[in-house]
């Protein structure tokens, strides 16, 4: 009787963050806001991509927000606030997603018509987040090749759902011995409809590929 009624407690949960998501969508499609989900595990470079992207959109006069999600902590929405956009921070505690009510209110708190662009940075985890959409438009998945060649097959179904994967840190791949052929064989294996970007953002190879595949460029 326990398992049938966290069963039927968990597909509750998991309606009621998909109506919360396409309110979100519904809300920031009325405001004409591109918003982007950003996936990753800790570390994988999500901040500094953000960042890298926020500049330059920032100099072709597209105002961009952040949502910034994490455990706990405001390291990255410091980061974020130093490029002078607006930003808030959602911390989870235990939690190792963001969902779609945390957003909606931090939606609330956001001058929406001051924005043409907002990323949302979610909880360094490539599990949690599958289940659980939060109304963005697109769906950016990260991974680094510090992380090693079998990140996107060990994560299909998170793959699977991703717009576009990332393959970041590109000019650590000698070094590490990870042959990035390997990641972009596995991605159109697993998700043949998902456009793979291959990236370095302490140089910024790739930042122009990856708002042309975001249609942001």
């Amino acid at each position: 009787m326990h398992q049938v009624k966290d069963v039927e407690l968990g597909a509750d949960i998991l309606a009621a963050n998909r109506k919360m998501a396409e309110e979100n969508s519904r809300h920031l499609k009325k405001h004409q806001i591109k918003c982007i989900d950003v996936l990753g595990a800790i570390g994988s470079g999500k901040t500094l991509i953000i960042e890298k992207l926020i500049e330059i959109l920032k100099k072709r006069g597209i105002r961009c927000g952040v949502i910034a999600g994490d455990v706990a902590g405001d390291d990255d929405y410091q980061r974020f606030k130093g490029h002078r956009v607006p930003v808030i921070n959602l911390n989870t505690g235990k939690e190792c997603h963001l969902d779609a009510h945390l957003v909606s209110h931090a939606l609330e708190k956001l001058d929406m018509g001051k924005l043409d662009v907002l990323f949302i940075e979610n909880v360094g985890n490539l599990v949690c987040p599958a289940d659980f959409p939060l109304g963005s438009e697109l769906t950016v998945t990260i991974v680094s090749v510090t992380e090693g060649d079998d990140m996107i097959r060990k994560h299909p179904v998170l793959m699977g759902m991703s717009d576009i994967i990332v393959v970041n840190k590109v000019s650590l791949a000698k070094i590490m011995r990870v042959d990035t052929r390997v990641l972009e064989k596995d991605a159109a294996r697993i998700a043949p409809h998902t456009s793979v970007i291959l990236t370095d953002a302490v140089t910024g190879t790739g930042m122009e590929e990856l708002l042309r595949a975001m249609k942001l460029g």
